[in-house]
Parts: structure tokens; sequence; C-alpha cells
């Protein structure tokens, strides 16, 4: 079922589709009209969250890739593209996670953690790349976050911080390498968010530190990060690009 929402007839490639904040854009962007290919790592989940808006009628399937494995990704996005007739939208929304002090952080830890969270988003942008260059009006979403604008000690996150200021840099620069051909790049920054992944990492102790550092005194959904991401996509942001933007309940406001 293809609508006429906001992204009525788009082709978008989504990773991380098993829950949580993927999942959610998953649902909006079908909701919207495009037509989706999701991914995550965890065997049959993608499949699984796809299958049930399947059966609603919308346009989506899912498949189990490993992206820490860079042929896996490259096949997963040149199969996809070839099932969509071209990609209109990459949404590099998957990641890992690796935290320590940075006392205690292993070399392998610091390597784990940039190539779970900085190598696979150019595991899927780089030969997703031609693709969106021949769309020649495209939008790359980049998941980074508010660890990326701001050190947070308690976490342990020197390797999750540079991993993700790895990717607002990295957006920049292909915002500023795809305007040409029409393709815009912007990344998302979000604060903290309830999900599946930050229950496993954060104790009470740590979520409620969190939420002292918030203005809005909750914490994200996948739902808030969703509706940015679906904006993003959209031509409603046609004239946006190379942006990083921070949607983290006021963590980061006057920061700067």
């Amino acid at each position: 079922m293809v609508g006429s929402g906001r992204l009525a007839g788009k082709r978008v490639l989504i990773t991380g589709t098993a829950g949580g904040q993927g999942a959610a854009a998953q649902a909006a962007f079908v909701r919207e009209g495009a037509r989706v290919i999701g991914c995550d790592v965890q065997a049959g989940a993608a499949e699984r969250t796809a299958a049930a808006l399947a059966e609603q009628g919308f346009d989506v399937a899912g498949d189990t890739v490993d992206l820490a494995d860079a042929a896996a990704a490259a096949r997963w996005v040149d199969e996809s593209a070839e099932r969509l007739g071209g990609i209109d939208v990459l949404y590099n929304n998957a990641a890992g996670a690796g935290f320590a002090p940075f006392a205690d952080m292993s070399l392998d830890l610091w390597k784990h953690v940039l190539h779970v969270e900085l190598d696979i988003v150019f595991h899927t942008t780089r030969p997703a790349w031609r693709h969106l260059l021949a769309t020649g009006n495209a939008s790359v979403i980049n998941t980074a976050s508010m660890s990326g604008e701001r050190g947070i000690a308690p976490l342990g996150q020197a390797a999750h911080s540079a991993a993700k200021g790895g990717v607002i840099a990295m957006t920049r620069t292909l915002a500023a390498e795809g305007a040409a051909h029409g393709v815009r790049v912007n990344a998302i920054s979000p604060g903290f968010v309830k999900s599946p992944a930050t229950d496993k990492f954060v104790g009470d102790e740590l979520r409620a530190f969190q939420m002292g550092m918030h203005l809005i005194r909750r914490p994200g959904t996948g739902e808030d990060i969703a509706h940015l991401a679906v904006y993003l996509a959209s031509d409603e942001s046609a004239w946006v690009t190379g942006q990083n933007i921070c949607i983290d309940g006021g963590v980061t406001a006057g920061f700067r």
C-alpha cells in the first residue's frame, strides 16, 4: 500500500529495524507512503517487524544483515536497490555499543565501538552513494548522539563520543560532496531515548543522572525521533543539509 503521504513512493533503506528507534521509523515511514526495506543483525527480527506492517498492506520488507561485515552490508544495499528500483532515502539508524571509564578502556573495546558505530555508517553509505547520486533528489539520515556534542563523565563514553563525533563530521563532508548532485545529508543526535538498547546499558542511577540534564524531564521515545526522521526524508526539508539536529529534551540547550 503506497499512499499519498509525505513520503509517497519514496524508496527507503533503514538499518536497525528490530525495535526502538528503527522500528518506530519504519512504521512512520510506511504510514507516510514510503516503500521500505529494513535490516537488523538480530536473526529474524527485522523480518518480524516488517511482516507486522506488511500484514496491514504496507510495502515493507526486512532482512537479517550484519552491517559490521562490509561485504554483507554492500550486498544488502545493492540487492535492496534492485528490489526497489533505486534508493531515495538511506537512514543509518543501526549502531552497536560499548562503554568503560577511559582508565579501563582497552584498545579492543575502543576499536570495537568505532567499528560498530562509525564504520558501519561507511559500510552502507559507500555502496548506496552511487544509487543516491543517480536519484538526484535523495536524503541520507545518520544517527549521531548528544554524546558527539558534549562530554558526559558517568557513562564512560570516550569511544562512543569519538564515533558519534565522527558520524557528525562525516555527515557534513558528505553534504558538501552531495549537494551538487541533489543529495542531502543530515544527522540526528538524540538525547536519552528509552529503548531495549539503553535499558541494557543504563541502570537506575545513570538514568536519573541523564534525566537531571534534560529540560523536558522524560526520556525520549522512538516516535519522538521518527517524526524528525520523516521530515528529513521528505521534500519538506529540501533546503536542509549538513546539519546535526539535536533532539534531546533540551540537554544541549545553551551548552556551547
